[in-house]
């Protein structure tokens, strides 16, 4: 479990320490306050230290491994043109520092970077082990529809998409998982199966279908758009990766979801973690807030344990709030604009 995450002069953060809950972290701010910029460093770090530590040869982290890989992750999953770009804006030589704590303090890692650096971060804690699973990371968009043979084109071609999108289709091509665990992964998904009308299935050639009861297989980019962010969901349970504890970084689930299917998306979270996922959104929907908050006073989700975190625009960078409860919460953009909205709608109609 990530417990602190510290950035120091790092893209809009100038010096922010977030304290992360064991369950459900929300991150809600307007758009270009940071939201996916925090969701990507921690997701990078960690995702990173899963991958090195799958490696055939993997023996314990040094820092002349770490300095190499996690620059390259972090490069390839958040896009700058090199990696100085993620240093805060300033005339100048800036340098930024990057601290994680978790909750075995053998995962520990601290790095740092200046504005001139290219290919490397200069580790300043070096982690005892690497992370045993890897985190999933769930873009805006759906991604059963390019599935079909992107990790090939990706690993071989240079393309313009950052890469959770080759990660997390890597982990949808999984295997289904078999055996004692059949029943609690059915638990999970039937809430899904029920929205979606049938169940996820992949073929022999890669392409992935929702099979109807009584009608066959559906093509994919056949089915409604949110409907296909619903069977990601239930593809990463199926396989194991959303099923026991590890990581899930969510930016905007409700992206192109209609309010049904968000209060759904909102109860599997939940349920995702009171399986021991660790589970990081950012959104800037009200509608999604309001929906985790009304679950979060139901009796089965009681003992999940929830942050809340706001970015407010300042003159010297992003200001974080954060809190337990959405009401610790002194800034939250979302909820002004709906209540200004309100009143405009009062005073039109008199």
């Amino acid at each position: 479990m990530l417990k602190k995450l510290k950035l120091t002069d790092f893209t809009v953060f100038s010096d922010s320490e977030l304290s992360f809950a064991p369950g459900l972290n929300v991150v809600v701010g307007e758009n270009g306050c940071g939201k996916s910029h925090l969701l990507k460093v921690a997701y990078s770090v960690i995702a990173n230290s899963a991958e090195e530590g799958k490696k055939p040869t993997a023996g314990d982290p040094t820092k002349n491994t770490l300095q190499k890989t996690i620059a390259d992750k972090l490069v390839h999953v958040m896009r700058p043109e090199t990696l100085g770009r993620l240093a805060a804006r300033a005339p100048g030589r800036k340098r930024c520092e990057v601290a994680f704590k978790f909750d075995d303090s053998q995962l520990d890692c601290t790095f740092s970077f200046a504005t001139s650096s290219k290919s490397e971060v200069q580790i300043n804690q070096l982690p005892g082990k690497w992370h045993e699973k890897s985190p999933v990371f769930i873009p805006t968009r759906e991604l059963l529809t390019i599935f079909p043979n992107f990790v090939s084109v990706y690993e071989n071609h240079y393309l313009e998409f950052e890469e959770t999108y080759r990660d997390t289709c890597l982990l949808l091509g999984a295997l289904a998982l078999r055996g004692p665990r059949e029943k609690q992964i059915a638990e999970l998904l039937k809430p899904l199966e029920e929205a979606m009308g049938g169940k996820v299935v992949l073929d022999k050639n890669g392409r992935f279908y929702l099979q109807l009861p009584g009608k066959g297989n559906m093509e994919m980019p056949l089915v409604a758009e949110g409907l296909r962010k619903l069977a990601m969901i239930a593809r990463l349970i199926s396989t194991g990766s959303l099923l026991d504890k590890g990581y899930l970084f969510w930016d905007e689930p409700e992206t192109n979801l209609n309010p049904k299917l968000v209060k759904l998306v909102a109860k599997v979270i939940y349920h995702l973690c009171q399986q021991g996922i660790q589970v990081f959104i950012a959104t800037h929907s009200l509608f999604l807030l309001r929906e985790l908050e009304v679950l979060s006073q139901e009796r089965e989700f009681k003992k999940v344990k929830h942050r809340y975190f706001a970015l407010k625009p300042e003159t010297h960078g992003v200001e974080v709030e954060q809190g337990e409860r959405i009401d610790d919460l002194n800034t939250l953009v979302l909820l002004d604009e709906e209540l200004s909205q309100s009143d405009r709608f009062m005073e039109a109609g008199n």
